[in-house]
């Protein structure tokens, strides 16, 4: 079976010589259509990516068409298009007891802790598979980085009546926004470019934006929200200054969400953290409720997909083309693989 393998630091294999999937009880084989490629992935190419070993078969953005499946309750068939739920939890500790299987203790997460997507088929447990028959390809496979933006979002417990911040506009934050607006609430951009401010305003369609260059960042932020601050700020920059610096743009009584990753430590003033009494919180994954609000809003065409998803190529193209993907110039938002 053909496949991609990130076997070290900077260096993918192309191989066609990896083991089939095997059916067992409770799973499908699914031939992948579609990988999207995420910051994770990125990430764990250059060696910045925390929990990570290699050799590894990267792709958790994932979309295809059951291949093979035994007797299930869920009633999926042959031939029907799935989107993956990539999280492999426990279902045993504290936090899947609670219905918190995205910070499952014993997380496996495909392409991350286990081997993913990217290859032409892969065994998956029933229990993670999304029926998609009513989407297309593409969208099977964006459901899972628009869910971490609608769970962000779930968890800081987002209503109309309040103005958010999100500073970050890569996908994760772009789903962040497109989900914040989704409940009604006013939503401000922060980036450092002004092009991708604008897609915000366009795609996202968020009521302010501002350059996180600016000297004046802090009171532009109190003058849109009446010397207030936003009630809620999510941080999707992955960026450790950017994280730390946040602390100071959340109004009193608000809520800090860490929606990136960064491999390192953060440190904040706990006097400006007490004063403001505020609530910090990680937001990791996504859980099942989220992606089935991810599929209501896609199937009601409410987000643009197509623009989106600004670069693809070809599964065997898929090598050298990654590394451009890298660069600023290339201006990627969303990268796919066809297969």
């Amino acid at each position: 079976m053909k496949g991609i393998i990130c076997e070290k630091i900077e260096a993918f294999r192309m191989t066609s010589e990896l083991q089939e999937p095997e059916l067992t009880d409770g799973h499908a084989i699914v031939s992948i259509r579609r990988i999207g490629i995420c910051g994770t992935d990125y990430h764990a190419f250059k060696g910045n990516q925390p929990f990570f070993q290699y050799p590894r078969v990267l792709g958790h953005e994932l979309s295809g068409v059951i291949e093979r499946i035994g007797t299930n309750n869920a009633g999926f068939e042959v031939g029907d298009q799935v989107s993956i739920i990539p999280y492999m939890h426990c279902g045993k500790c504290l936090a899947c007891s609670q219905g918190k299987t995205n910070c499952c203790m014993d997380m496996k997460v495909l392409g991350v802790h286990i081997d993913g997507g990217m290859r032409e088929r892969i065994a998956v447990p029933v229990t993670h598979l999304i029926e998609a028959n009513d989407l297309t390809l593409d969208e099977a496979a964006i459901v899972e980085p628009l869910a971490i933006g609608a769970h962000a979002v779930r968890r800081a417990d987002v209503s109309a009546s309040d103005t958010v911040l999100v500073i970050g506009s890569g996908p994760i934050g772009l789903g962040v926004m497109a989900f914040a607006k989704h409940t009604g609430a006013r939503v401000i951009a922060m980036d450092i470019n002004e092009e991708r401010l604008a897609f915000c305003k366009s795609w996202a369609k968020v009521d302010h934006t501002v350059n996180a260059l600016e000297s004046d960042v802090k009171q532009r932020l109190s003058a849109i929200t009446n010397g207030q601050f936003p009630a809620a700020v999510f941080d999707a920059t992955g960026n450790a200054a950017s994280m730390t610096r946040a602390f100071e743009l959340v109004s009193h009584g608000g809520k800090l969400v860490f929606v990136g990753l960064v491999k390192g430590d953060i440190s904040f003033s706990d006097p400006e953290f007490h004063k403001r009494e505020l609530t910090l919180m990680g937001s990791r994954n996504a859980a099942i409720s989220d992606f089935n609000h991810v599929l209501h809003v896609l199937r009601s065409r409410e987000l643009d997909i197509n623009r989106y998803i600004t670069h693809r190529s070809s599964f065997d193209e898929m090598i050298e083309a990654f590394d451009g993907w890298l660069k600023p110039e290339a201006k990627v938002i969303k990268a796919i693989l066809e297969l």
